[in-house]
């Protein structure tokens, strides 16, 4: 499977089952692209024979040649037929997301938790709880030996005495497990203060700033209760925190919405600020919402992204480069083959845990009582619901048989799908095409990137 697209003043060819990126002048796209179409080499260059010399058709197809007999086009699929082998692997849970506390200080207006709540009654988890959360993780994880905890919310630092207490006994059994804990705090940053950076900088292997991008962006959707607005206060502890992480290990992450399609600005602000981990994520809403991303969006958001590409190589050329999450790809090494069909493991290898325990297949799917797996006391009681989200991957959905991103997105995010279609197996259009474009204009900097 062969996709093709000029941006910037590039021609990148992608060949889609083995991942080999090629940029290439206009005889070269050319001649791919009506070989693509089914035409064979005589034909192919005859049709080009009118617009370039005879010589270097043949030399452009001789180069053709040499790159599919290598391997690197017109491969095939190897994975579709190993799909079934993939999904009768043993399942080993790898990552909770602790819902630390179900209760926010802030009121954000697209906030999926309902400030904190999550469909429910405002609570925070306690010592005991956690301590069985960590437990369950252990006695799951097979030989797996480094597992993932993030501490999420609500606002994790509303309950940071627990959040301490559990790093402190998750320490202690990695001694007595052979097992190794990278912890990871999301935060409003309303409540960071110097001993929380310098617990976090020590503990935490990573921690997510939330902030928005430019301070009418940041304040209109991220207020307190009362109507003030946030920026003014995070803004110094992010700055002071990212730097005492020598701007490593965290990402400011921010949300846009239909109120700033011209997000690009937000990036380049937070860039502005020093900020050089940065993710800016669309926001999932209801169709009724009026801050909700709309199919008509999508040319501005699409110009939006090649916007911030040209910006980012810029940038990085002058030495004042930074890194956008949803731009950075490994075209060398990237995540393993299950991960690629089948996504973040959300149900089967990533689980959410409340703050009474309940467990659910992601964070998005918490207070949703149809996916409620179990507890931490008595483990995975509806296995069921697991080997629903174990049958989710790429070749499960119509929509991502025959997309040249699949392998990138990995299929899209099953809440999405449940939430605009009422099944995990479907996709999410419009978070589909912002995705193609991503890792169009994502290929497009590796290549821009490649003539330093």
């Amino acid at each position: 499977m062969i996709h093709q697209y000029k941006n910037n003043g590039y021609n990148i060819v992608l060949d889609v089952n083995s991942g080999s990126v090629h940029v290439v002048d206009d005889l070269v796209y050319d001649l791919i692209a009506l070989l693509d179409q089914g035409a064979g080499e005589e034909e192919a260059a005859a049709k080009l024979s009118a617009d370039f010399p005879a010589d270097e058709v043949q030399a452009a197809m001789a180069e053709i040649r040499e790159l599919t007999e290598a391997g690197m086009l017109f491969t095939e699929d190897i994975y579709e037929n190993a799909i079934e082998h993939f999904k009768d692997r043993p399942t080993v849970v790898k990552a909770l997301c602790l819902h630390i506390a179900h209760d926010c200080n802030l009121a954000c207006k697209y906030c999926f938790a309902e400030e904190g709540e999550y469909h429910g009654r405002r609570a925070l988890m306690s010592f005991e709880v956690g301590k069985k959360a960590l437990d369950f993780l252990i006695a799951n994880s097979g030989n797996r030996r480094n597992l993932e905890v993030d501490f999420f919310g609500g606002e994790p630092l509303m309950n940071w005495q627990v959040v301490k207490d559990l790093v402190a006994y998750g320490r202690e059994q990695e001694k007595i497990h052979n097992k190794n804990f990278r912890f990871t705090l999301t935060t409003n940053g309303v409540l960071v203060n110097d001993e929380v950076m310098e617990f976090c900088n020590r503990e935490m292997g990573n921690v997510v700033m939330s902030i928005d991008g430019r301070k009418e962006v940041h304040d209109r959707m991220r207020p307190f209760r009362k109507g003030a607005g946030s920026y003014d206060l995070i803004v110094p502890k992010f700055q002071k925190w990212a730097d005492s992480r020598h701007q490593d290990k965290y990402y400011a992450r921010g949300t846009f919405t239909h109120y700033n399609l011209d997000f690009a600005q937000d990036v380049l602000h937070l860039a502005d600020l020093g900020f050089k981990q940065i993710s800016v994520e669309p926001v999932v809403a209801p169709p009724e919402a009026d801050y909700a991303l709309r199919k008509e969006d999508l040319p501005r958001i699409f110009e939006q992204y090649d916007l911030l590409a040209r910006e980012m190589v810029k940038r990085n050329k002058e030495g004042k480069g930074f890194n956008f999450f949803h731009f950075m790809i490994d075209l060398t090494g990237g995540p393993c083959v299950y991960k690629r069909l089948s996504g973040c493991g959300s149900g089967t290898e990533y689980l959410a845990v409340t703050p009474w325990g309940d467990l659910y297949p992601c964070h998005q799917f918490v207070g949703e009582e149809k996916f409620l797996l179990g507890n931490v006391d008595e483990g995975i009681t509806c296995p069921e619901i697991c080997k629903e989200f174990k049958e989710c991957n790429v070749y499960a959905k119509d929509a991502c048989k025959n997309c040249f991103a699949r392998f990138y997105c990995s299929g899209g995010c099953a809440a999405n799908s449940y939430n605009f279609h009422g099944k995990i197996n479907e996709v999410y259009e419009v978070g589909c095409e912002m995705e193609k474009k991503r890792v169009e204009c994502a290929l497009m900097i590796k290549a821009a990137m490649a003539e330093e």
